[in-house]
């Protein structure tokens, strides 16, 4: 039998219920049944569907759709979703994750005024990902800027990349803000890639989140890298679609992010007659000579910056 032309990888591709905000939780199931999404990865916020495991499954089951991922409530408006104690917010989104048969805690640096969970934080995520199946994945975040200064808001980093992590999600609208390199980053994250937040950016100080190939960030160019690299995690789509000005326009920006999550993760098979074309190392492929490999649990390095996701002010 020939082999086929384009090999499709496993990775799922997800509809983040951010994306559909100020819509609710309940209305990402509903369009993610619709335009096709694999899943859905649940923000936890203020909408208390999206804190009630109970009220999530009955969504699930009702439109068909598998929640894949969980994001914990690390937002500044989630400060108190889930407790107050940053431990028992993660303790949660792990249970709620076994629950709802999820993969993924999605899970972001601690603020820099939370001081003594900024202070075990790395050894803390070891422990609870020693404790489950489930995937801690922590994301890389960004400085926070106004005019000339900036901020630094999360500990130990905001270059999630310089500590060791068992698994990161890489969100390439923060590496917008951040104006750090892509692909550099997600070299160093190497085969610990286990998340993706699909989005795309200008290098705005404020995080952007847009439909991706609307700005300047390799987006494509990590989908394909992804598509070859045995990638296992999922794909997230994690837009804003606040400015939409009906429900057709936003539901039309989410049916076009998945056009290209699912174009770009389409890869071209290869044979003895047709070898690849070279590109850029993908994250399987990428040494990651400054983070420490996720076989040793080397101690923190040194804190250097930090930086923030959304402001935490919106899911998005």
């Amino acid at each position: 039998m020939a082999e086929p032309v384009v090999r499709i990888p496993d990775a799922k591709v997800a509809l983040s219920t951010a994306s559909v905000y100020p819509e609710s939780t309940a209305t990402a199931f509903e369009i993610a049944a619709r335009l096709g999404y694999d899943g859905v990865e649940v923000m936890v916020w203020t909408d208390p569907v999206s804190q009630d495991v109970e009220a999530l499954r009955r969504l699930s089951d009702y439109h068909g759709v598998p929640v894949l991922a969980v994001h914990a409530p690390c937002l500044l408006i989630t400060q108190r979703v889930w407790s107050t104690d940053p431990w028992v917010k993660l303790q949660r989104a792990r249970a709620a994750a076994e629950k709802l048969g999820a993969s993924t805690v999605v899970v972001h640096p601690p603020f820099r005024w939370q001081r003594q969970y900024a202070r075990d934080f790395v050894t803390g995520i070891w422990r609870m990902a020693d404790e489950t199946d489930v995937r801690f994945a922590v994301e890389n975040m960004y400085p926070w800027r106004y005019r000339d200064r900036e901020m630094l808001a999360y500990a130990p980093d905001w270059d999630v990349t310089k500590y060791d992590y068992r698994h990161f999600t890489v969100d390439l609208s923060h590496t917008a803000t951040a104006r750090t390199d892509a692909m550099a980053m997600i070299g160093r994250m190497g085969d610990r890639l286990g998340h993706v937040h699909l989005a795309d950016g200008n290098g705005s100080a404020k995080d952007e989140h847009l439909v991706p190939g609307r700005g300047t960030q390799p987006c494509a160019e990590l989908l394909t890298g992804l598509a070859g690299s045995g990638f296992d995690g999922h794909v997230v789509i994690e837009v804003n679609t606040r400015r939409a000005m009906s429900a057709a326009e936003r539901e039309a920006d989410l049916a076009e992010a998945l056009a290209f999550a699912r174009l770009h993760l389409a890869s071209p098979s290869t044979s003895p007659s047709s070898p690849a074309p070279s590109s850029s190392p993908t994250p399987s492929s990428s040494p990651a000579p400054s983070a420490p490999s996720s076989a040793k649990r080397s101690g923190p390095s040194s804190a250097r910056s930090s930086r923030t996701g959304s402001r935490g002010m919106r899911p998005s």
